[in-house]
């Protein structure tokens, strides 16, 4: 009888943004860095850059190959430099 292995779908994504996103705060000294706005940035990102869902170590690997092209950093960059901006403008406390 074989086991059953649990299936995890992950969106890859949420790594890719989170290691952007705390890159980017590190050098950052000109905005709030509460975990409210953190995760306001965090889901802003998310909502404006194209799920990279995996299920597999073979699909963990593919993503992680794209993740190293120039243009998907650059686009992930972009967004987290643009929810960061959008955050600071329109932050949910005082």
């Amino acid at each position: 009888m074989t086991e059953k292995k649990e299936i995890i779908i992950k969106n890859y994504m949420e790594d890719i943004v989170r290691k952007n996103l705390n890159e980017q705060l590190e050098k950052r000294d000109d905005l709030c860095k509460c975990e409210l706005c953190k995760n306001d940035i965090f889901a802003y990102s998310l909502n404006h850059l194209p799920p990279k869902y995996v299920v597999t170590d073979k699909g963990h690997i593919y993503t992680k190959l794209q993740e190293m092209e120039f243009q998907f950093n650059a686009d992930v960059t972009r967004e987290v430099l643009k929810a960061i901006e959008f955050v600071k403008k329109n932050k949910r406390h005082e």
